[in-house]
């Protein structure tokens, strides 16, 4: 087999399902916008998804992706379903089927049990209009007529590709629509590399005792058996209202120890530096890093809201580097 016929395959593949996404966008309608109102709305029932082959996979995609972005749902094996699994399925909840014929035989037990209740919505998700599916579906999408690509239209490929699409637009609709923010994501991903990227500041300052502040008044000498006893490096600094207002580093102290023949007694408040950088306690710990890298220093402040002189916590770049975040 020649390469170049390869290539022409693959872009052809392509190509099949970069029109079904295009048809699909065409047919984003009012539907779509019941199907948001109905999954946002549905507080005390669960979101159930269900579909038979290809579209079953597509259906755990969709219920992993809801789930992960703050909607909470589950799929429902089509197969199972009519050997007693149909018990997950009550009250308030709502049923979204995904089948592109609306035809599928493992699915009609699932319509007709959902139908004899009037307290569970059912949405369907089919391109056919006179499907059984769409009928008995109290909130009716139409799919688009898609081509498959590959042998005689018959190989599920661009239809599965425009599923998972929806699927993710209505997941992406839902979390806009609840306002989940990264924060909220951040919590139901407490691993791998995207919980690493979502952490804050807040999440690895030192805070209570570990932190290293004293009172502007201190003379040197003291200060210098305080950084060392904190081993940080560095000391924050506040007046007696409590607000801060300068830092110090063990490097400060050496080249004022330099210029100063009887340093020791001088106050902090003399010799510290003013004004020392402070970020939200929301703050993104890349971001911190960024700014820690960009200003040449080792450690933040950290305050809530508008806060700036309030400092709750230091964030220094070793308890960033340690994480793995850079």
């Amino acid at each position: 087999m020649q390469k170049i016929k390869i290539k022409e395959i693959a872009k052809d593949v392509i190509q099949f399902e970069i029109n079904a996404l295009k048809n699909l966008k065409k047919n984003i309608n009012k539907s779509f916008i019941e199907i948001i109102k109905t999954i946002v709305s549905c507080k005390n029932g669960n979101i159930i998804i269900s579909g038979v082959g290809k579209s079953g996979i597509i259906a755990k995609k969709w219920a992993a992706t809801l789930s992960s972005t703050g909607t909470a749902s589950f799929f429902l094996d089509a197969s199972n379903a009519s050997h007693g699994d149909m018990g997950q399925i009550v009250s308030n909840d709502v049923v979204i089927l995904i089948s592109n014929s609306g035809q599928s035989e493992e699915l009609k037990n699932i319509i007709q049990y959902v139908t004899r209740n009037k307290n569970i919505k059912l949405i369907g998700i089919t391109s056919k209009k006179d499907s059984i599916l769409y009928k008995y579906s109290n909130i009716k999408f139409l799919m688009p007529k898609i081509k498959e690509a590959g042998l005689e239209n018959i190989v599920p490929t661009s239809s599965t590709t425009a599923q998972l699409a929806l699927g993710d637009a209505i997941s992406i609709a839902c979390m806009k629509n609840k306002k989940f923010t990264k924060f909220d994501f951040k919590k139901i991903h407490p691993s791998g590399s995207l919980s690493l990227k979502l952490k804050t500041v807040g999440d690895l300052m030192l805070t209570g005792r570990k932190l290293p502040i004293v009172y502007d008044s201190l003379s040197m000498d003291k200060a210098i058996k305080e950084i060392n006893n904190k081993k940080l490096g560095v000391l924050l600094i506040k007046n007696k209202a409590g607000n801060t207002t300068g830092i110090i580093t063990d490097g400060d102290i050496k080249r004022i120890a330099e210029r100063y023949k009887n340093f020791e007694n001088l106050e902090l408040k003399k010799v510290m530096k003013k004004k020392p950088l402070s970020v939200e306690i929301d703050t993104l710990a890349a971001r911190a890093l960024f700014l820690m890298n960009s200003k040449k220093i080792t450690s933040l402040c950290v305050h809530k809201s508008k806060k700036e002189k309030k400092t709750i916590g230091i964030i220094h770049m070793h308890d960033i580097l340690k994480s793995n975040i850079n």
